[in-house]
């Protein structure tokens, strides 16, 4: 039998066979590296490799395999973005789906469609001196109870509100406005009926959405979970800037009622939940589901804002989102001055007190974390509150007076009697 004709098997055999019956050919050995880094063993440097003497035993024939690497390259599937996570062609038909409702919010400034690298919005003609006003919001922990209640039809309402309504206190007129829409797996009916209350909001604003960010990350969220963030734009002209600089003792505070939480406080809300062991979708209050107080859209307030600051002298506005009362309406006052607050002016709707109740929350905890029935605070001069009143009720506003300026000793301050 010659080497070429014998079974590789055997061939392996006799070079095993030859090593053990020539093993002085081996003796010296190379020493072992002496120094070893911590945890790894260090790989020796090129100058420390051995090379030692083989002998090819007589009548032994070795063959190459030639078939490894081009055998790995072939059975690899080839792969896509899909395949990644990521679907392209969601992606595209969420477009199409938004393109209506979007083209709905178009203001005459706005030049070019949807689909460009950027979105151009020229200034309205009518500023003589424009400043140009932005915000950046979320919505919170609300988004955790819409997503655990598959009711995704307001979030996009709230996220619009909650940028517009911090504009508008400074007296802007909200121009346009970009979202931001990330999630692990793109679900188009979820997406589109969230993109769907951004344009809600952005009509009830006359802001024009302009563009969005729609972002698929497998692996940075759980599944079809998502998070949503808003940025807008407007102008105001700088003479008429409402920076809170004006406000004086005896001006007259006037409350704007909320339509509940608006988007703070959830993380408490989620927790009050968890504690009392209701379930928000059976337990009714005032007649229907907990849960449709709790996800009732943030109001948004800038129509009558921008028409009340045309018509009557506006000395400061606040917005009552995180930190309620004590941490919002101080934001606008003067130094050594206070908002004196009637907590008689009203009563707190029954959300409000369901939460104190079942979460046995404080007093002053509560007008810490939530806005307690009251979206915004006003500030004028007592002879402009009565047609203040009137021109915000007829525009459907709730609206009262809610308490006085007064002078202080100390740093702005709010206090509730």
């Amino acid at each position: 039998m010659n080497g070429l004709s014998r079974p590789p098997v055997v061939n392996q055999v006799l070079d095993i066979l030859f090593f053990f019956t020539n093993r002085e050919i081996f003796k010296q050995r190379p020493k072992p590296c002496q120094k070893k880094s911590p945890g790894y063993p260090r790989r020796r440097p090129r100058s420390q490799t051995f090379a030692f003497p083989v002998r090819i035993a007589p009548n032994l024939t070795f063959t190459a395999r030639k078939n490894v690497g081009n055998q790995a390259v072939t059975d690899k599937t080839s792969l896509s973005y899909k395949d990644a996570g990521v679907d392209i062609d969601a992606g595209n038909a969420l477009v199409d789906r938004i393109k209506g409702v979007v083209k709905k919010t178009r203001r005459p400034e706005v030049m070019g469609g949807l689909g460009g690298f950027g979105a151009l919005c020229a200034l309205p003609q009518k500023y003589r001196e424009p400043v140009l006003v932005s915000g950046t919001d979320g919505v919170g922990t609300k988004l955790r109870l819409a997503m655990d209640l598959k009711r995704h039809d307001a979030i996009g309402i709230d996220l619009v509100a909650m940028c517009v309504n911090d504009l508008v206190v400074q007296g802007a007129e909200p121009l346009f406005f970009l979202d931001y829409y990330a999630t692990g797996k793109l679900d188009v009916d979820t997406a589109a009926s969230v993109i769907n209350g951004i344009a809600e909001g952005c009509l009830q604003s006359g802001c024009a959405l302009v563009g969005g960010e729609t972002a698929e990350m497998p692996g940075m969220y759980h599944g079809e979970d998502y998070d949503v963030a808003g940025f807008c734009v407007g102008v105001v002209e700088k003479s008429e800037i409402i920076d809170g600089s004006r406000v004086a003792e005896g001006d007259v505070l006037i409350a704007l009622g909320s339509s509940g939480p608006h988007s703070n406080g959830y993380s408490l809300v989620r927790k009050i939940i968890d504690v009392s062991g209701c379930d928000p979708q059976t337990t009714l209050l005032e007649g229907k589901p907990l849960a449709d107080h709790l996800l009732e859209p943030t109001r948004i307030y800038v129509k009558s804002v921008l028409e009340l600051i045309e018509n009557v002298d506006v000395h400061a506005i606040a917005h009552l989102t995180g930190g309620g009362f004590w941490e919002n309406i101080p934001r606008v006052l003067p130094e050594n001055t206070q908002a004196v607050i009637n907590e008689s002016s009203w009563q707190w709707p029954a959300i409000f007190t369901w939460l104190q109740t079942a979460g046995n929350v404080s007093r002053h905890e509560m007008y810490r974390t939530f806005n307690c029935g009251v979206g915004m605070v006003i500030a004028l001069s007592a002879p402009e509150a009565d047609k203040a009143l009137a021109l915000l009720n007829e525009k459907g506003e709730n609206a009262w007076k809610i308490g006085i300026i007064k002078a202080s000793d100390s740093e702005q301050r709010v206090v509730i009697e």
